[in-house]
């Protein structure tokens, strides 16, 4: 249990579709979770919003969370590989899982999918103005654009 906690900060019951099939059942991590509880060595609660279930953070993670709520929307891209861990497509949020291969990609912004490549489509999980799309399928694509031609788009 300690080594999730130490990858993901919050653990969950969906967050374990990720992870290897020899690991427990998540009834038995939820009894060890319910221990470690009980010795004040981590906390429950609710601390992702539209998941049910218990949940259950490393308390260095709360901080963490409650630092990336407040701070404001930068417009910050990240780019993932399917087979990235960190692939959650589907597993957190609404909508059909991205599938985990090496060729398909997920693009977040401000820590939220936007768009996804899958099978050499790209498509879009939210409506974006065309100039965020286009960027936004460059970025998935990994393509390289001159700083000229992107003020032309």
């Amino acid at each position: 249990m300690r080594t999730l906690l130490r990858r993901w900060g919050v653990v969950f019951w969906r967050l374990l579709a990720r992870e290897a099939d020899w690991l427990p059942p998540w009834r038995d991590l939820l009894m060890c979770c319910r221990r470690l509880e009980a010795r004040g060595e981590i906390r429950g609660g609710r601390f992702v919003a539209g998941l049910t279930g218990e949940q259950y953070a490393a308390p260095e993670a709360i901080a963490l969370l409650r630092e990336a709520r407040r701070k404001p929307h930068e417009g910050h891209y990240v780019s993932l590989s399917g087979a990235d861990p960190l692939n959650l497509v589907g597993i957190l949020t609404p909508g059909a899982r991205l599938p985990s291969l090496s060729g398909n990609r997920v693009l977040y912004r401000d820590g939220v999918p936007i768009a996804l490549l899958a099978g050499g489509e790209v498509g879009f999980l939210q409506e974006l103005p065309a100039q965020e799309q286009w960027e936004a399928r460059n970025l998935l694509l990994r393509r390289q654009v001159p700083a000229q031609l992107a003020d032309l788009a």
